[in-house]
């Protein structure tokens, strides 16, 4: 669908009049909408216009004997929006592989799991779709993907479980010993 901006503006003071908030009258509220939508467009849902696994194999290069070991990107900082509440959900992913034929930048890495994250989605989509890529870009013999993220809709509403943190895994593994192998990566 095409972007319209000015709409969305528009859209989010409505929301605002709609919950009898007037964002023309109020100071602290003019202006809302554009920002919102700014927010919105240029930062948290701009994962939609990256091509992950063009982007992959853009960076890709061959793996040599002398650079065959595993890999692990720890604590690459995430923020995404839950799709259910627009509220954000932040906190940390770790990315582990064991290459074969390919290799791949460690912050290309990071701008993969950034581009699924930057994205309306849940948690589980997110790691599965790093693990996804890796894998079928790099074809190594196991990626994994951790994520451990604190959601504003358990902290600010509802259950207000402020300390509360989410944990999923994304494994792509031919065999239980590759699992055991990218569950041990990931947590050590």
């Amino acid at each position: 669908m095409p972007v319209d901006r000015a709409a969305a503006a528009r859209a989010i003071d409505a929301f605002l009049r709609a919950i009898g908030r007037d964002p023309s009258a109020e100071p602290d509220l003019v202006g809302t909408g554009a920002r919102v939508t700014e927010a919105f467009l240029d930062e948290l849902c701009s994962g939609y216009g990256v091509d992950t696994r063009a982007r992959l194999e853009a960076a890709s290069l061959p793996s040599t004997a002398d650079t065959a070991g595993l890999v692990v990107v720890r604590d690459i900082p995430v923020v995404t929006m839950c799709p259910h509440h627009l509220l954000p959900a932040t906190g940390l992913a770790a990315v582990a592989f064991l290459p074969r034929a390919k290799l791949v930048g460690l912050g290309t890495v990071v701008e993969l799991v950034n581009a699924h994250a930057r994205r309306l989605t849940l948690q589980e989509r997110i790691g599965n779709a790093v693990a996804s890529d890796l894998e079928a870009v790099l074809a190594p013999a196991w990626a994994a993907c951790r994520l451990v993220l604190v959601h504003g809709c358990m902290t600010a509403r509802g259950e207000r479980a402020t300390s509360a943190h989410v944990e999923t895994v994304a494994i792509r593994a031919a065999d239980e010993a590759a699992r055991t192998a990218a569950l041990a990566a990931l947590r050590a």
